[in-house]
């Protein structure tokens, strides 16, 4: 007597309990067997999809069939598409199973392997669901293509937006609180620059509302739908772009672009950032760099025989540490060095006033001139495409002329709206006021600050990473009011004393004059 296994697929855990696709297909095939005198060796129930031969049950039933003790010599199921929707895999499935002296069958749509012509009705039953699989597939597409076009999005709403139904069925995508305040905080923190992104995640979590994980919270951090945007993809001869969504945007462009600024500049390792701060002890982890090596410096603990030793130290194969209590000490010398006498702040005031001044007299000047430059890249855009089109420059080489400049050109709307913002700012005298009345107090209110107080500050004062020798500290770059303060004070320091000054820990502090100040 034949033996045979039976093989019964749906494609979906609904199917398999709430519809009757899995009992018919038993009863149909139990039926069969019974006419045809073929006793039932084994039942194997799937429900999953036939696109690939990644099922579960159908691993299990190829180990299975390896044993010498498997009996069975047919597989039987009801159609060809029960079977498999992928007409190459199907193939070598077929070959697979009759190296193990099995043969698959299917009932309502039966062919003898033997006869040759009988290959092309099975390429025919086998690629016929398939056909019908990619034709729905790619109506899908063209759907979901035409629906971002349209400016809604579609699929699983993001952090801080919910799906929702309109009373004629039509999907869109509402804001959810808290959700969606705790996406424009973490936005507004990570704009700043001042802190590690991780680190404002960690925050946002602690806050009312779902957690995100470090992945997700970066997708988000990278997602144009909190801006109003929606990306369409490049499809054949169509370029990628954006649309405007008709759903709430949580944030400005101008504030997403900025913090794409942020994320691209922690990738290239500039400026204070680094691992998450998680001890009190170090502050400045990640605003430091090694003077040996010029990597950033990270900071721990070891374990001595009485207590335990903290230092900011670089990493094994260089050697270079310094105990953090004496550095944090001395930074915050630094600091205090930043302290000016108020009687000098309408002095102060006048001269950023005049800076601010003399650095936007030509605004309309600049914008003519970032407006034309974009209008160039965009020329050069449009000549790469006809290029492409009439065959005289490679696909490749398209696509790497178009990326770079459409980088180039969303650098430069971005400085487009900063100047635009520049241009409207009519109260740059109260933000000078309240700018200095902070540098007042400014040692004391970084003292005694917690951790994220302190790490604010310091990154205010160096936006670039700062270089610790032993003694000094050396910086590319530093805060505009904080160099004013620090040149006016060495200057009356030296009008007063009328000598050399001593060299101190402060010669360290860079001026405008270079990358190393003047030394005296």
């Amino acid at each position: 007597m034949i033996i045979a296994d039976l093989y019964i697929r749906v494609s979906t855990d609904e199917q398999a309990e709430k519809g009757y696709s899995q009992r018919d297909q038993n009863e149909r095939l139990r039926r069969y067997c019974a006419n045809n005198n073929i006793s039932v060796n084994r039942v194997i129930f799937e429900d999953h999809s036939a696109k690939s031969f990644e099922r579960p049950e159908w691993k299990k039933y190829l180990i299975e069939i390896k044993k010498r003790s498997h009996k069975s010599s047919l597989v039987l199921f009801t159609k060809w598409d029960r079977f498999s929707r992928n007409t190459g895999d199907a193939y070598q499935m077929i070959s697979l199973l009759q190296k193990n002296h099995i043969l698959p069958q299917a009932i309502e749509q039966p062919l003898d392997m033997s006869v040759p012509e009988n290959k092309l009705m099975l390429a025919i039953y086998l690629s016929t669901p398939e056909v019908e699989n990619d034709r729905r597939a790619l109506n899908t597409f063209h759907g979901m293509r035409r629906a971002k076009k349209e400016g809604r999005l579609m699929g699983i709403a993001p952090y801080g937006y919910i799906n929702r139904s309109q009373e004629d069925g039509q999907k869109y995508i509402a804001l959810k609180e808290p959700e969606a305040s705790n996406i424009i905080f973490a936005f507004n923190e990570v704009a700043k620059g001042h802190i590690p992104a991780d680190h404002v995640r960690l925050q946002m979590n602690k806050r009312e509302g779902l957690t995100m994980s470090r992945s997700a919270f970066a997708r988000a951090m990278r997602n144009p739908v909190y801006c109003g945007k929606i990306y369409i993809e490049d499809y054949k001869q169509e370029e990628a772009y954006y649309m405007e969504g008709k759903h709430e945007a949580l944030i400005t462009t101008k504030l997403f672009y900025q913090v794409q600024q942020v994320m691209d500049k922690k990738k290239r390792t500039e400026g204070p950032g680094g691992r998450v701060l998680g001890n009190e002890r170090f502050p400045l982890r990640g605003l430091l760099t090694c003077p040996k090596c010029g990597k950033n410096l990270t900071a721990s603990g070891a374990k001595g025989k009485s207590k335990t030793y903290y230092y900011y130290h670089c990493h094994y194969k260089c050697g270079f540490r310094f105990d953090s209590d004496k550095l944090n000490e001395l930074f915050e010398l630094e600091i205090s060095k930043l302290n000016y006498n108020p009687i000098i702040k309408d002095l102060l005031h006048s001269i950023l006033l005049d800076n601010y001044k003399l650095f936007t007299y030509d605004i309309e000047e600049r914008r003519k001139s970032i407006s034309k430059e974009i209008s160039l890249l965009n020329e050069k855009v449009a000549n790469a495409r006809d290029k492409y089109l009439e065959d005289k420059l490679d696909e490749e080489d398209y696509k790497e002329v178009k990326k770079a400049t459409r980088s180039q050109i969303e650098k430069l709307e971005l400085d487009l709206q900063h100047i635009v913002s520049e241009s409207k700012e009519l109260d740059i005298k109260t933000k000078i006021e309240n700018a200095l009345d902070s540098m007042e107090n400014l040692s004391n209110l970084y003292k005694m600050g917690d951790l994220h107080t302190k790490r604010t500050i310091g990154c205010l004062i160096f936006p670039k990473k700062v270089e610790f020798d032993g003694k000094s500290f050396q910086t590319l770059k530093m805060n505009i009011v904080a160099q004013c303060i620090y040149q006016y004070n060495n200057g009356l320091e030296n009008k007063k004393n009328r000598h050399k000054r001593v060299k101190s820990s402060n010669v360290g502090l860079v001026t405008s004059t270079g990358f190393k100040p003047v030394t005296f």
